[in-house]
Parts: structure tokens; C-alpha cells; sequence
């Protein structure tokens, strides 16, 4: 029997990004039937392919290594009811195969009979008699033990440990592993879901269950209607999934103008200097009021400072959604600026309060397939790194690449974090250029990209000051980039 499975979980057994197996449905390499793709096709794609690079078979043997772990039970496995429902939920669809292979069985059998008594009363005998034995060769066929492969095995194993979501209109996939909720799946996995408090109190992450079963995993204050109960309602920050499939229909975000106002007091948990004119701002929002944010976009950071005033300020958020607790920002030193005077003079620090409103911005990841290409210059790599982060929790993109440029000594203050990236992860590449004119900087990373990615189809993002973004813009539109696939954002 061919066993098929969807492009997320395909790329998941082979350590691919998604966006590298779309690219060979589009020019058909690989074909699809009817949205699946089997086992078979990929081992023959992928003959080579080294499952322990997926990490799937190193966490599997993990699991079994350290089963009694915490750590591991914890952050790996679901719970024992959740596993428990799992199990159960895939022997019911043995059973239900195995009761429709019986079914086969005694048709073929009842057929066979039915031919040997025509047969019997048929003067042309022998096609009656080869006619049973085609019958009998392929009962026996199919009822043969096949060969399983290691696909197939990395599949079934997955099925029990992540639950595989469906996400109705959109078609989006995501996986649930742990102990996580369908909230914090949704949002690891990049997706633009809506809620507030996160906690079971506000109801606005409430979804439709259309297939497969959910199981609580805290208790929930809001109260579901009996109407919503029965038409399968259910809150996913409080809920995981119970069955190894489980299909939700819910609304996503389709963009900036989907994602209300929000005005939260959040404490700041660290303050850490990357360079003398660049630091870190660490801010935790409260537990029941967590920021709703675009990877991309800015907030306005305000702070009352004894003797001075309110001081406040927009920034780009630095970190990914997928975290909508601990925000971060990159912060550079302005003395015209009174809340970074404010920063940098330590009158605020560890334990302060500053209120975040917002988000404001368009500058946003577009949705698509086409590789990836990031341009920023000083500071502006904060809403880069903000991009970079949820474009790798979409696993969309075939391939990442940064260019940075920096204009002062100590401008590529976060240059480890990207050798972390180039080093875990094959489709990312980046280039630091140095150099003090952010516009003949900006021209020398666009001679960089016209040598490297100019024949390939790539949306770029471009994010610094002015001249460095126009430069680069005006760079790429000469080159032959359509306006459509350049994003820009001056700082």
C-alpha cells in the first residue's frame, strides 16, 4: 500500500525546507496527487538522504535514550493522556483498515467461487480458469507484506510524538510537540493567529474543530456557549491536540491592518551593552496581556524618569511573534534622543516600568515561496532580525541571505548571532560589509547580490537610513527587479 503524505510532513522527514519542495512542484519535478506525495517518490528524489540530518531520527532516538527524563518529558513528548489518545486514535484507523481489507477479502473469495461454478457449467472452461487465477494472484498480492521504509516508520513515529494541524481556509500546517498548546504551535510556526491573554480568559482565540480531537491543558475562565460546544468550538491556548491529525478552522491575519492597538505595561527584564553605542532592551509584557505583533513592524516605547519626565520613542521590534512576551529592542545611543539618554544613563534599567503601543508598519514578510534576501544598514538590522526569525519559523523560503552593512566600527554588534545562523542552518548565507558612506556601502552590496542572486527570482527587504535604502533600491530596479518584490523601510 503507497503511503502518502502532505509537502510539510515530507519536508520534516527529509530536513528540506518546504519552500525548496514547492520550487520542485512548480517546475515538476516532483508531482503531487491530489495535494499528497508518496514515500516512494521522495526515496527515489532523495536517495541519498540522511535522515539523522532531519534531526527527526536523532530526536526519536533521544526519546528513547532518555525516556524517563524530565527535560525530555516535558519539552518533547506530550502527556501521558495526550499520548494515550494518540495511540488509540491510530489503532482505531488499523482497525478500520484492517476491516476494509476484509471486506475486500471475502468479495474476492465470493467471486472466485462465483467463477468456478461458471466454470464448471461453461463449455469454454480454461478462460473461466485463468480468469480464477488472475483473481487468486492478486488476493495474494495484496495481502502480501510489503516492505516498509524508513519514511514510512520516521512517519508513524511523528504521528504519535507531533499531531500534524491543518489550518482551514488557509491550508497552513503546523506541528504541536510536548507540551505545547495549539496557541504556542500556531505561533512558533509563524502563523498570524489571533488572540489576547493567552490564558483562557478573553476567548479571542477561539477556533472551530472540523477534524481529529483536542485535549485541555489548563482550565479555561471563559465559558463556551452550549451552541459553540456543539458546533465544535474550542479555545487553543487552553487545548492540544489529542489525535495525531487534527483540522481547525479559524481566521488569520492578513496583514498590518488586522492587528488592533494594543497599550501594555511591561518591566524591563535586562539591559545588556553589544557595543559601546548599541544596546540591548529586554522588556517582558504581563502573562494576561501579551503584544499581538507582524514580524517587521515598530512600537512606541515610553517611561516616566524621576526628574526628568515622560521620555518615549519608536523602535523596530528585534524579536520574532512567535515570543509575544519577551520583546526585544536594539538601541543606539542619540543624544538628541531623550529616552535613549535615559537608557544609556541607566535611569532606566532591570525592574522598570515602560509602556509599548503599537504595533505600527507595513514592513512586513509577504507570503510566498521565492527565495529571501535582507539588506540592512547599522540599527535597521533589528527589523531584519525580526524577519529573518519569522521567515525560518515558516520554513517557506528556500534560501535566506543577508547583506549588513555597518558604518561605524561597532555597527555589526549581533554578527554572532548570524554565524549561529550560517552554521545551523544550510539554506542561510550572510556578508558584513564595512564601510563609513552608507550610499557607497549600499552600492557595494548591491554589486555583491547582482554576482550572487541577481538570475534567481528573490523578494528583497531593505531596511537603514535614507540614502542606504534609496541607493540599493534604485541598484536592484536597474538590475532588472520588478517594484513588487523590493520591501524597504527607512529609519
Amino acid at each position: 500500500m503507497t503511503h502518502k503524505v502532505s509537502i510539510w510532513r515530507a519536508a520534516q522527514l527529509l530536513g528540506l525546507s518546504r519552500g525548496i519542495l514547492q520550487q520542485q512542484v512548480r517546475d515538476g519535478t516532483l508531482v503531487l496527487e491530489d495535494g499528497w506525495v508518496s514515500t516512494e517518490t521522495l526515496q527515489r528524489l532523495y536517495p541519498n538522504a540522511q535522515l539523522e540530518a532531519s534531526g527527526m531520527l536523532e530526536r526519536v532516538t533521544q526519546i528513547r535514550d532518555e525516556a524517563f527524563g524530565k527535560r525530555v518529558r516535558e519539552r518533547l513528548l506530550p502527556s501521558q493522556e495526550v499520548l494515550a489518545q494518540r495511540l488509540f486514535t491510530q489503532s482505531q484507523e488499523l482497525a478500520d483498515l484492517r476491516r476494509h481489507v476484509q471486506r475486500y477479502h471475502a468479495l474476492v473469495i465470493e467471486l472466485q467461487q462465483q467463477i468456478r461454478q461458471q466454470s464448471q457449467c461453461s463449455s469454454d472452461a480454461v478462460q473461466w480458469q485463468e480468469l480464477e487465477q488472475v483473481a487468486s494472484q492478486g488476493l495474494a498480492k495484496v495481502l502480501a507484506t510489503e516492505s516498509v521504509g524508513m519514511l514510512e516508520v520516521m512517519d508513524d513515529m511523528l504521528k504519535i510524538m507531533t499531531a500534524q494541524v491543518t489550518v482551514r481556509p488557509s491550508g497552513h500546517e503546523f506541528s504541536v510537540e510536548g507540551h505545547a498548546n495549539l496557541l504556542q504551535a500556531g505561533l512558533h510556526a509563524g502563523l498570524k493567529l489571533n488572540y489576547g491573554c493567552g490564558n483562557g480568559s478573553c476567548g479571542m482565540c477561539k477556533v472551530r474543530v472540523i477534524e481529529g480531537a483536542v485535549a485541555p491543558t489548563q482550565h479555561a475562565d471563559y465559558v463556551l456557549s452550549e451552541a459553540e460546544k456543539a458546533q465544535g468550538y474550542t479555545l487553543m491556548c487552553c487545548h492540544t491536540a489529542a489525535s495525531s491529525t487534527l483540522t481547525l478552522e479559524l481566521l488569520e491575519a492578513h496583514g498590518p491592518q488586522d492587528i488592533a492597538q494594543q497599550l501594555i505595561v511591561t518591566t524591563v527584564r535586562a539591559v545588556t551593552e553589544l557595543a559601546p553605542h548599541t544596546w540591548l532592551l529586554h522588556l517582558q509584557t504581563p502573562r494576561t496581556h501579551r503584544l499581538r505583533f507582524l514580524a517587521g513592524q515598530s512600537v512606541q516605547l515610553g517611561a516616566a524618569v524621576p526628574g526628568v519626565g515622560d521620555v518615549s520613542g519608536v523602535y523596530a521590534l528585534a524579536s520574532c511573534p512567535c515570543d509575544d512576551r519577551n520583546l526585544l529592542f536594539f538601541i543606539t545611543r542619540n543624544p538628541a534622543d531623550a529616552f535613549t539618554t535615559a537608557l544609556f544613563e541607566r535611569q532606566l534599567h532591570h525592574g522598570s516600568s515602560l509602556t509599548v503601543t503599537g504595533p505600527d508598519g507595513e514592513f512586513v514578510l509577504a507570503e510566498g515561496h521565492r527565495p529571501l534576501v535582507f539588506a540592512a544598514c547599522d540599527e535597521g538590522f533589528g527589523a531584519i532580525k525580526s524577519l529573518i526569525e519569522y521567515a525560518l519559523s515558516l520554513d517557506a523560503s528556500p534560501s535566506l541571505s543577508l547583506f549588513w552593512l555597518a558604518t561605524r566600527s561597532d555597527g555589526h554588534f549581533y554578527s554572532n548571532q548570524c554565524r549561529a545562523w550560517s552554521e545551523a542552518l544550510d539554506p542561510f548565507e550572510f556578508e558584513l560589509v564595512t564601510h563609513p558612506d552608507a550610499a557607497l556601502g549600499a552600492w557595494q552590496i548591491a554589486q555583491a547580490m547582482r554576482a550572487d542572486l541577481f538570475d534567481i527570482d528573490c523578494d528583497f527587504y531593505l531596511c537603514g537610513p535614507a540614502i542606504f535604502v534609496q541607493t540599493l533600491h534604485d541598484e536592484l530596479r536597474a538590475s532588472g527587479v520588478a517594484a513588487a518584490q523590493i520591501f524597504a523601510q527607512v529609519i
